[in-house]
């Protein structure tokens, strides 16, 4: 989706009389403001031109488009200069390329995506590569097609393939935009250009039909049915995305143009898209796009010039869970991998979860028999060291337990050639605690995975202030080929996502004992867009491990951790969570959870021990309270973590929030959130409830520093000196 280079169009004339015109604007040829302009003059020249007979329209370098350049979606000064969709859509796309009288034909590779697309089905005809990308993928930014997408693309593949192709922002590959009538012929790609020449010339001498794609009828339902159709649209967005209204504005702006006609639905694509641009959840998903891109960027790291080592083979510690996630997800990017355990039992378990993690995703259709064959060879079983003699990375993913770490890196130094990397994957524990009994610390980085470890998308890369740039380097380029986002983040207990978000449950116990019901935070907490609330997590996660983690933030932060003795006493009474079947709520045998009526005589009982009373303002507290409570204590710790250094900017945080805890991505992560609110009135927020709840609440000095001078949480150091 786009550099702010100065983007083009080249166009040359073949002796057949075909005008080539190639997008030019490296990596991803997206539509700029300059390459825009520029395909209008080619067209317009082309079309003056008495040598030209026919038009080609591609790509350079094997990628069609990646659509309209988002960078221009910045501030008002962009906003400024660029063009209106309106006028983008009808007097470039339509008036332009579609109303062209000489025949125009798409030659698709690579990419065709968001407005690369839209240009792409004005022209008469498509010719596309099998394995090329087809898609209209707007509504992950929070806006919707703009160049005539939502006009063009029904009436090309029928209203109910093209409400889920813009509806899910997924792509389809080339063979099966054949299949459905997005394209007109599948070639090879050394056969593209040339096909699309004799397309193009074939439409011109009527032996192929020449098509208008905003005029085509065939493909949409008589308007009775077109109706039904886009209600139960309607109805499926606002369940699966209550808090959003994009989408249901695209299914609008379709309709309009099924019942006024195509043209009258141009005018409101471009209306309505000029509006979502200005929008919160534009503004918010627009800064997740570029702050994903950004994580991989580590100043003083990825400036210096080194390349990656090859990880021929990687050793994993453990056939739990979290080792078998990781390496499901290592051999799904071909990865050799060892996984060794302390006994055949447990590593007969361990390579059975990999297996059956393989499996879901050949139900899921997501692999095939021979590929998971392929994957299950990759991975080899051991019960000692002998076998890590030749390994490039460990992975150590054994339980939390210090001394146990400590032995196995001690154990590792021994046996693991010098350049290996020694990875963790603990959630919580200071890695130089760990690698405390070796002396390889500038190989030593945490390599902390989420779970499940080969679903979730972020790894947390954790650097002490002894690892090497190369191993950064090397950790950084392993995420990229696993498919996952890496955040690079410092050492310290919790790391940045653990430690961020410990307070969020810690704030919601602190609820309960004073009177907020427990189903009625969850419930609040999952309306604003969190996957569950902060009691359904604890349940979910277990509360052994809750009180283990727990236990790490009391020891290391004392004077602001809040001391609940409500999961204790539920596990003096052998609830744990959704293992033992009850928890915060009762787990019938498919895990459905619902409200346990007798909760209320452990949350008594808690207050007693605790010395705890009901506040009757906590009792009925607003649902913007109960967001508040919990998620401002979040802020406050992630000022905490910016000022440490643990995270290099806000943006890596909110990345982190997004990926690792499920905030939504609409509110653009916790900062961006924060920022949005102000700092001013978090403090002021926090001040109150710290005078009356104690310490748990109390603001941090950097926050407080920023809220006296109204200046942002995300700005950085050099931003803050430059408005003091």
């Amino acid at each position: 989706m786009g550099s702010r280079g100065k983007g083009r169009t080249l166009m040359e004339v073949g002796p057949d009389g075909v005008a080539i015109i190639t997008i030019i604007n490296p990596p991803v040829n997206s539509l700029s403001v300059d390459v825009l302009r520029s395909l209008k003059e080619s067209f317009d020249q082309a079309l003056q031109r008495d040598d030209v007979k026919a038009i080609v329209v591609t790509g350079a370098k094997g990628k069609f488009s990646g659509g309209f350049d988002i960078t221009s979606f910045g501030g008002a000064q962009e906003a400024k200069e660029r063009p209106k969709p309106g006028w983008i859509s009808v007097e470039i796309i339509t008036d332009t390329i579609e109303a062209a009288r000489k025949p125009s034909v798409a030659a698709i590779d690579g990419l065709a995506l968001g407005g690369g697309l839209e240009v792409a089905m004005a022209c008469n005809a498509r010719i596309s590569t099998p394995t090329a990308q087809l898609g209209l993928p707007e509504l992950q930014l929070g806006i919707i097609p703009g160049f005539g997408g939502t006009q063009r693309l029904p009436r090309l593949v029928g209203l109910t393939k093209a409400l889920e192709i813009m509806l899910t922002s997924k792509p389809v590959q080339g063979k099966e935009a054949f299949g459905l009538g997005l394209v007109d012929g599948v070639v090879s790609p050394d056969q593209l250009v040339n096909t699309a020449r004799k397309w193009a010339l074939d439409i011109l001498d009527r032996r192929r039909p020449w098509v208008y794609s905003l005029y085509k009828t065939d493909k949409i339902e008589p308007l009775g049915e077109a109706r039904e159709i886009l209600k139960f649209a309607r109805a499926q967005a606002r369940k699966q995305a209550p808090n959003l209204n994009h989408p249901l504005v695209c299914i609008d702006v379709i309709e309009a143009g099924i019942v006024s006609g195509p043209r009258a639905g141009l005018w409101k694509e471009a209306e309505a898209f000029e509006e979502l641009v200005q929008s919160d959840t534009c503004k918010s998903l627009v800064h997740i796009f570029f702050a994903q891109r950004g994580t991989s960027k580590v100043p003083g790291v990825t400036d210096r010039g080194l390349a990656p080592r090859h990880m021929k083979k990687v050793a994993i510690l453990g056939g739990g869970l979290m080792g078998s996630g990781i390496a499901t997800a290592l051999v799904l990017s071909n990865y050799p991998v060892i996984l060794k355990e302390v006994n055949q039992k447990f590593l007969d378990a361990g390579i059975n979860r990999i297996k059956a993690n393989l499996q879901s995703r050949i139900k899921k259709g997501k692999m095939t028999q021979e590929k998971f064959e392929n994957a299950i060879t990759l991975v080899k079983g051991s019960l000692d060291y002998e076998s890590f003699r030749d390994v490039d990375m460990v992975i150590e993913a054994v339980i939390e337990n210090v001394s146990l770490k400590q032995q196995i890196f001690a154990d590792l130094e021994k046996y693991c050639p010098p350049n290996c990397i020694l990875a963790s994957n603990t959630s919580t524990i200071d890695l130089n605690l760990i690698g405390e009994k070796t002396k390889s610390q500038d190989r030593i980085i945490g390599a902390h995975f989420f779970s499940p470890a080969h679903v979730m998308p972020l790894l947390e890369i954790v650097r002490t202030k002894q690892t090497s740039p190369q191993v950064i380097v090397d950790l950084l380029d392993v995420s990229k080929k696993i498919k996952k986002t890496p955040v690079v983040v410092g050492n310290c207990t919790g790391f940045a996502v653990n430690r961020m978000f410990f307070p969020y449950t810690q704030a919601a116990l602190l609820l309960v004992e004073r009177g907020t019901d427990v189903y009625q935070i969850d419930k609040v907490i999952t309306k604003f867009g969190m996957p569950m609330g902060p009691l359904r997590l604890a349940d979910l996660v277990g509360f052994g491990v809750a009180v283990a983690t727990g236990s790490q933030f009391v020891q290391n932060f004392p004077e602001r951790t809040y001391k609940s003795m409500l999961i204790p006493i539920l596990q003096e009474d052998k609830r744990a969570g959704e293992t033992t079947r009850r928890g915060f709520y009762l787990y019938d045998d498919r895990r459905k959870a619902s409200p346990d009526p007798e909760l209320k005589n452990y949350i008594e009982k808690a207050r007693r021990i605790s010395g705890v009373s009901i506040d009757p303002k906590l009792v009925k507290l607003p649902e913007k309270d109960i967001i508040e409570m919990i998620f401002f204590p979040v802020v406050n710790e992630a000022c905490r973590v910016l000022d440490e250094g643990i995270a290099i900017k806000a943006a890596d945080l909110d990345i982190s929030a997004v990926m690792g805890m499920g905030f939504p991505p609409y509110r653009g992560g916790i900062i961006f959130w924060a920022d949005s609110l102000g700092s001013k009135y978090i403090y002021s927020r926090l001040e109150k409830w710290s005078e009356l709840y104690g310490e748990f609440f109390k603001p941090c000095a950097y926050l407080a520093a920023r809220a006296a001078k109204g200046i942002p949480l995300s700005a950085s150091v050099e931003q803050v000196k430059s408005r003091l």
